[in-house]
């Protein structure tokens, strides 16, 4: 496998392959096929993975600043990565492992995180709108200022999370459990709060709950 090849754009079929600790920085990587790759402490920095295959990928450590992420993750491990300012609108992270994970100015907008592992995650003013967190596992996580605005969060596990100044507007937290939660000054206008255990809960200045 010659990375000079990866570099210059000639070389994108690299499932399985082994590229642990490489410079990948500043690359266009569009489509790239990365599914079961090692790429833990790769340096992505800056370059763009759009429509790339990284399913099932180990990122553990990658530097992953600033990168267009918007690709099939499902399943990739991506504990401890440093996602600072990546673009992952839309991207598919069924199943992905985030424990550690920098995610500071990222933007998950549209993004699928249905069965990923997010527990005590830090997304705080994190960009979720309209994403998809069926079921995930947010205990102890931190959302403060984060945009839930239309995310599906239904049978979401959010006990003991800070969810202080987020925006739940027109969420669906149907079935969510919320036992514990830090809701201060959230917005929940037009939020599906059908189910929702809010046990012990801190709704002070929560904004027009309804339902």
């Amino acid at each position: 496998m010659s990375i000079e090849a990866i570099r210059n754009g000639t070389l994108k079929n690299l499932p399985g392959s082994d590229l642990e600790d490489e410079d990948l920085s500043n690359l266009d990587l569009t489509r790239i096929q990365l599914a079961g790759a090692n790429a833990v402490g790769v340096n992505f920095q800056n370059s763009k993975l759009e429509g790339g295959h990284l399913e099932g990928a180990n990122l553990m450590g990658a530097n992953l600043q600033h990168t267009d992420l918007r690709a099939n993750l499902m399943g990739a491990n991506l504990m401890q990565a440093d996602l600072t300012g990546a673009d992952l609108r839309g991207s598919n992270l069924r199943g992905a492992n985030l424990m550690g994970a920098i995610l500071s100015d990222v933007s998950l907008a549209g993004a699928f995180l249905s069965g990923a592992n997010l527990m005590n995650v830090n997304f705080q003013g994190v960009d979720l709108r309209g994403a998809d967190l069926r079921g995930v596992n947010l205990m102890g996580a931190n959302l403060k200022g984060a945009d839930l605005s239309r995310a599906d969060l239904q049978g979401a596990n959010f006990s003991q999370a800070n969810l202080e100044e987020a925006d739940l507007r027109g969420a669906n937290l149907a079935g969510a459990n919320l036992t514990g939660a830090n809701l201060l000054c959230a917005e929940l206008e037009g939020a599906n709060l059908n189910g929702v255990n809010l046990d012990r809960a801190c709704l002070t200045g929560t904004i027009a709950i309804s339902s």
